[in-house]
């Protein structure tokens, strides 16, 4: 029986961040039995598609998930529980923003069932925190790191580097505080300028200026000397961990393993007597809640994925990972071995440049590598 994860999208947000791309609206007023009615009905949509699996894990993400009602999440909840059935111990996390008002909420998340919570704090500067959009102080973010800490015994946070006139001595001060908060997991991505986005639109005008790659590579090796000292290392490029702290979520994800996507603008990626497929809802949420009235689900037609594309989004997931992809399941994702799909010459020369190394159960990405993990992928796929 093949593991199962559940991606269930919130797509509101109070706010629209500047730098963010994701799925994410505004609106005065939001219904929240219908929202809770239409999840249910397209998670049974999903089950008939999936048949029996085992939950690996569920994940609120969005938007703000913490603007949702603890009886939509305790819904949810128990919908999958009946559906597939909820192993003892699964995973359940939900995405925070650290407000007053969202922290509050968090007692009632664990009631509803919830077992892990992400804080997206993403700076401990209040002058940062206004030119990123967000909505919260340092002072509240530290707050509600320390209220999760007394409600759940597993919680993260996430923090951006690199952002606009950062220094290396900036970030290391900012990384030092923010480290004697943390417990199990940080999430710690650099600023990238999406397009579509309010801060793609400056920067394209020059009136927002970022750290160049150099400084920002130095950023990148300061945060990976800084988290292994404190025995957080790098399991994914973005994200750090004790070990046995890692999120069981995102490694479904990195490991190609399979995921329903419930949700406006939700995407996934399940496999069906043998075949994989990817699933795509519609992003507008109205929309997307007209559809499933009408067909049980809100997702656009399933797309198969062939066994070529299978493999190179394998190891676009697989080698964001320091274990990178295990050659067995790479055989058993594409019906080819590694040294039939991957072009060798190519393949040693990153071997000889010491950006890839293949093992014989793994293939894998080195420090080095996965900083530059874009080009790496590119120059294999050429």
């Amino acid at each position: 029986m093949l593991p199962l994860a559940l991606y269930i999208h919130w797509p509101f947000c109070k706010f629209k961040c500047p730098y963010c791309d994701f799925n994410s609206h505004v609106r005065d007023r939001i219904n929240h039995p219908e929202w809770k009615e239409t999840y249910l009905k397209e998670m049974r949509f999903y089950r008939e598609k999936t048949g029996p699996r085992e939950i690996k894990s569920i994940f609120f993400g969005g938007g703000t998930p913490s603007l949702m009602e603890p009886e939509t999440v305790a819904a949810v909840i128990a919908e999958a529980d009946k559906l597939w059935g909820l192993p003892q111990g699964t995973e359940i996390t939900l995405e925070a923003n650290p407000t007053s008002v969202e922290a509050n909420k968090l007692r009632g998340f664990k009631a509803a069932g919830v077992n892990r919570v992400s804080l997206g704090v993403q700076s401990l500067r209040d002058t940062d925190l206004k030119k990123l959009g967000r909505q919260h102080s340092a002072a509240e973010a530290l707050s509600a790191v320390k209220i999760a800490a007394d409600i759940f015994d597993r919680y993260s946070f996430d923090l951006i580097y690199a952002r606009p006139d950062q220094s290396l001595e900036d970030w290391q001060q900012e990384l030092t505080e923010a480290l004697e908060f943390a417990a199990g997991h940080m999430s710690l991505y650099q600023l990238t300028i999406e397009e579509g986005t309010q801060y793609h639109t400056l920067h394209q005008r020059g009136e927002l200026k970022i750290p160049g790659d150099d400084l920002a590579a130095d950023m990148f090796e300061l945060t990976q000397d800084m988290m292994n000292a404190r025995g957080l290392p790098a399991y994914e490029i973005s994200n750090h961990a004790k070990p046995g702290q890692e999120s069981q979520h995102n490694l479904v994800y990195w490991r190609y393993g399979d995921y329903a996507g419930i949700g406006p603008g939700a995407h996934g990626r399940l496999t069906v007597d043998g075949q994989k497929w990817a699933t795509r809802a519609h992003k507008a949420p109205e929309l997307w809640m007209q559809w499933v009235k009408e067909s049980g689900h809100g997702a656009h037609p399933f797309e198969m994925i062939d066994n070529s594309k299978r493999g190179w989004e394998a190891l676009m997931m697989g080698l964001r990972l320091r274990e990178g992809v295990a050659l067995d399941a790479f055989i058993k994702e594409t019906q080819t071995p590694l040294a039939k799909f991957i072009d060798s010459s190519r393949l040693q020369k990153l071997t000889d440049e010491k950006l890839i190394e293949v093992t014989d159960r793994h293939i894998r990405a080195t420090a080095a590598g996965r900083q530059r993990l874009n080009s790496v992928l590119s120059y294999l796929a050429a």
